[in-house]
């Protein structure tokens, strides 16, 4: 999330959203503003375009509805897509997204370990640990 952070806002909420979602890279290509849902305590997506082309309602914690309530404020009002393309404006691409995370793999560099084994050895944080961290990012 380093990496990414210096990169907009889209970025990291692509990202966030991936990874507290789950979502599919299609899935995430074809989100529209009007699949979110964001409450004060509660948010819901609703994947129009899942696999097998079912609809799904997917529930949002605090950390995306955060990181999409922020990304909300940077888009037009007429946006079709939730995430553009850059270039064209239109829907972003399946081959653009992974281009994207791709980009952000390389930045991270897995730590300048060469394998993730290594890199997993030192990521045994602790909640406390976690909270801690996420203080200072905030600061």
């Amino acid at each position: 999330m380093a990496a990414v952070q210096q990169h907009g806002s889209r970025d990291q909420t692509i990202i966030l959203m991936m990874l507290h979602t789950g979502l599919r890279t299609m899935e995430v290509c074809n989100l529209k503003p009007r699949d979110v849902t964001i409450g004060k305590r509660s948010g819901t997506l609703v994947v129009r375009s899942g696999k097998r082309n079912k609809q799904r309602e997917v529930p949002l914690n605090a950390t995306i509805r955060e990181a999409l309530t922020v990304y909300f404020e940077t888009l037009p009002a007429d946006t079709e897509y939730l995430f553009s393309s850059k270039k064209t404006g239109q829907r972003l691409t399946e081959r653009a997204l992974r281009y994207l995370i791709q980009k952000y793999i390389r930045l991270a560099q897995i730590m300048g370990h060469d394998s993730l084994d290594t890199t997993m050895i030192y990521i045994q944080a602790t909640r406390e640990d976690l909270r801690l961290r996420w203080r200072k990012l905030r600061e």
